[in-house]
């Protein structure tokens, strides 16, 4: 049985690249005190910014734009080397009031929505598992949604994206801002491995740190600091050798 959905269009949309695929599934949380509010947000012209998709606190969903067209969901972002992640993707924003609300939970209910609105998705199109992402995946600079405390384990468990039970944290050498040298860079070429932007240089630069932080945001989310210590670096290892 099909999830019911409501339609609101929104005008802030265009069309896709010519024969790209829908391949990438970017979720968010709306940061706002209620879904209503968001969804008017998103349906502003003046607004310039729309998702294809708004799950509420009571799991009722909103279709805002047709998966077949480009929302405007994204911003400047970049994942497994593409960099219009907007063209690739369709976009979930997820009813909550995020790290400025003070990081409320996400209700059973509005979770088996998700759920089971992602699992619908993804039935229908491309994407691979590790291409069901965070927005702060995409854009680990300015983005922290739909933040640490979003159960990307139990959306694995119903067959969406992946998960590995996070490495314990311990006691142990650590890379962090300013460090230098081969280890730097295999943890960067890990990280990019995966999908994260992100050049190997050598350097653990502030970008390093604000992809670390994004991994540990969805991966490792009892720590989230941006330095990689051994759970996290261990952590990302066993993420590579599952998929």
């Amino acid at each position: 049985m099909s999830l019911p959905i409501a339609m609101r269009p929104s005008p802030n949309f265009n069309e896709r690249p010519e024969a790209a695929p829908i391949d990438i599934l970017v979720l968010h949380y709306t940061g706002m005190k209620t879904a209503e509010a968001a969804i008017e947000l998103l349906c502003s012209p003046h607004a310039k910014v729309s998702s294809h998709y708004v799950v509420d606190e009571a799991g009722r969903v909103t279709q805002l734009v047709p998966e077949e067209m480009r929302a405007w969901h994204a911003g400047v972002s970049s994942w497994a080397g593409i960099q219009d992640v907007n063209g690739r993707s369709i976009g979930i924003e997820i009813a909550n009031g995020g790290h400025d609300g003070g990081c409320p939970s996400y209700p059973d209910v509005q979770m088996k929505s998700v759920e089971a609105l992602c699992a619908e998705i993804v039935s229908r199109h491309p994407i691979k598992p590790r291409s069901v992402v965070a927005h702060s995946d995409i854009a680990p600079e300015r983005k922290s949604d739909p933040g640490e405390w979003f159960d990307w384990a139990r959306l694995a468990r119903a067959g969406v994206g992946v998960w590995v039970e996070p490495v314990s944290i311990m006691d142990g050498p650590v890379l962090e801002l300013g460090d230098r040298g081969d280890t730097v860079s295999e943890l960067q070429f890990r990280l990019a491995n995966y999908g994260y932007g992100i050049e190997v240089l050598g350097v653990y630069d502030a970008k390093t740190e604000a992809v670390v932080r994004a991994f540990q945001r969805h991966f490792r989310p009892a720590k989230v600091d941006g330095v990689a210590d051994i759970s996290t670096v261990a952590t990302l290892r066993l993420l590579l050798d599952k998929v």
